[in-house]
C-alpha cells in the first residue's frame, strides 16, 4: 500500500464512526501533530489573501486568466497569495503572483486520485484532513477571492460565511468573482431571505463583481477597518530555539510591506 493510499484511508477510518479508545486518540493525537505542522509552514509566509476555483479551467479560458491578473493585483500590495496548490484556477493566481514577484502558498488535500502541485509555488503544504486544512486556511487567510468552482468551493465559501454570519470571525471580505457563474446561486440566496432562514443583511457579508480594481479595493478597504495599519507589523521573527530559520522567506515580507493605500 502506498503512502498516498495510507494516508487517504486514515481520514477514511477517523469518520467511519465510533471507535475504540485508543484509535480515538491516536486519531486526536495525529490531529494535533497535521495542526502544529501547518503552523510551523505557515507561521512565517506573511498576511495571504486566498483566491478559490476550480482545477478545471485551461490556460486559455477567461477565468484562468482572471486568476492569473487577481494573483498579480494580490502580490503587488505586498500580500502572499494562497491556493489549494493544485491547477485551474488555483495555478493561475499563484502563476500571476509569481510573475508579478510575490509569495505564493499551495495548501493541498491529499486525495484518492493524487492532484500534482502546480510549478508556480513557493511553499506546498500537505493536508491529510478537510476541516484542519479549511481551520488554516481561515486562520492565515485576510480575505476570500472565491472564483467559478465546484462543491470544494461552495463548502469553503458557505462554511466562511457561515462564520461571519455568527460572529467568529468579523470585517473578513469574500468576493464572488465572476456575476453570470454566481446568478443561479444569488437567486437561491434571495429566495433564502424571502423564506426567513437568513437574515435581510446577510447578502451585505460578501461583494460579486466582474471588475479585478473593485475586487482588490473592496478587500483593501474592508482589511483597514479591521486592523487599521497595523497589518504591516504582522511578521512574526523566527525563534531559534524553536529551531525556526526561515529568514529568506521572511525577508520578503519585510522588503514587500502590505499596500493599503495603493
Amino acid at each position: 500500500m502506498s503512502e498516498h493510499t495510507k494516508s487517504v484511508n486514515k481520514e477514511y477510518v477517523f469518520l467511519t464512526g465510533p471507535a475504540g479508545r485508543w484509535r480515538e486518540f491516536k486519531s486526536a493525537f495525529n490531529v494535533m501533530i497535521e495542526f502544529i505542522k501547518g503552523f510551523r509552514k505557515l507561521h512565517f509566509i506573511g498576511p495571504c489573501i486566498t483566491v478559490f476555483g476550480s482545477a478545471r479551467f485551461k490556460e486559455d479560458e477567461y477565468y484562468y486568466q482572471k486568476a492569473r491578473e487577481i494573483g498579480g493585483e494580490i502580490a503587488k500590495r505586498g500580500f502572499t497569495t494562497m491556493t489549494g496548490g493544485g491547477p485551474g484556477i488555483m495555478e493561475a493566481a499563484n502563476r500571476g503572483a509569481k510573475e508579478a514577484g510575490g509569495k505564493s502558498v499551495g495548501c493541498n488535500i491529499v486525495l484518492p486520485h493524487e492532484q500534482k502541485p502546480n510549478p508556480w509555488l513557493d511553499i506546498m503544504i500537505n493536508f491529510e484532513r478537510f476541516f484542519v486544512r479549511k481551520v488554516l486556511l481561515m486562520k492565515y487567510s485576510y480575505a476570500y477571492i472565491v472564483m467559478p468552482g465546484g462543491f470544494g468551493t461552495l463548502d469553503e465559501l458557505f462554511e466562511t460565511l457561515t462564520l461571519i454570519q455568527t460572529g467568529k470571525i468579523k470585517k473578513f471580505p469574500v468576493v464572488l468573482f465572476g456575476r453570470k457563474f454566481w446568478m443561479n446561486l444569488l437567486e437561491q440566496v434571495e429566495d433564502m431571505k424571502e423564506q426567513g432562514t437568513i437574515s435581510i443583511d446577510d447578502t451585505d457579508l460578501f461583494l460579486v463583481t466582474d471588475s479585478i480594481e473593485e475586487t482588490i479595493s473592496y478587500i483593501q478597504t474592508k482589511i483597514k477597518e479591521k486592523f487599521g495599519h497595523k497589518i504591516a507589523e504582522r511578521h512574526p521573527k523566527p525563534q531559534w530555539w524553536l529551531f525556526e530559520n526561515f529568514m529568506k522567506k521572511y525577508q520578503w515580507q519585510r522588503e514587500n510591506p502590505i499596500r493599503l493605500d495603493s
